[in-house]
C-alpha cells in the first residue's frame, strides 16, 4: 500500500537526506555532473538545509510502498491558488509503476482546487516526459544561479 507519511522529526529528516543522496548519486551525474551533484547535496540535502526549508514553509512527505520507503516530496504554497512542488523523487528501482502517478494524485488531494507548478532541469527527459503524462504544460524556460559557478538550466511547468 502506498503512502505519504509527513515529515516531522530528526529522524525523518536524516531519512530524506539519505534518500536524496541515493536516488542523486543513482541518477544525476549523467544529467549534470558529479561535482554539481556534490554541491546540491550539500547545498540543499544536508540535515541543517532541509531543517531550514521546512521553517521556511515547506512540508516534506516520505513516500512509503509496502513498508518501504522508496523516495520523497515537498510542497509549499507559492501564491494564491497554486502549490509549488519542490521536490519529487522516486527511487530509480520502483520507477515506472504507477507510483509517481498516485503520489501526485495524492498531492492534489491533500490540496484540491489549488494548480501546481515546478521546475525540472531541461535535460532530464525522462521527468520531463512524466510530468507531461500527468497533465503539466511547459510555463517557461528558466536559469537559476546556484552559486559556485553553477547554474540550474530548468522549465518551469505548471498543472492547472
Amino acid at each position: 500500500m502506498l503512502k505519504l507519511l509527513k515529515v516531522l522529526n530528526e529522524t525523518e529528516i536524516k531519512t530524506v537526506a539519505q534518500l536524496a543522496h541515493r536516488i542523486w548519486n543513482n541518477y544525476y551525474p549523467e544529467i549534470i555532473g558529479q561535482e554539481q551533484v556534490n554541491y546540491m547535496l550539500q547545498k540543499f540535502y544536508d540535515i541543517e538545509a532541509l531543517e531550514q526549508q521546512i521553517k521556511s514553509g515547506q512540508s516534506f512527505y516520505l513516500i512509503e510502498n509496502q513498508h518501504n520507503t522508496i523516495g520523497f516530496v515537498s510542497v509549499s504554497k507559492k501564491e494564491e491558488g497554486l502549490m509549488f512542488i519542490h521536490k519529487f523523487y522516486v527511487d530509480s528501482n520502483q520507477q515506472n509503476q504507477g507510483i509517481g502517478f498516485k503520489v501526485f494524485e495524492m498531492i492534489k488531494s491533500m490540496h484540491p482546487q489549488l494548480g501546481f507548478e515546478l521546475t525540472v532541469n531541461r535535460q532530464n527527459m525522462k521527468a520531463i516526459n512524466f510530468y507531461f503524462k500527468i497533465g503539466f504544460k511547459i510555463k517557461e524556460v528558466a536559469d537559476f544561479d546556484i552559486g559556485n559557478g553553477f547554474v540550474m538550466n530548468d522549465f518551469v511547468m505548471k498543472y492547472q
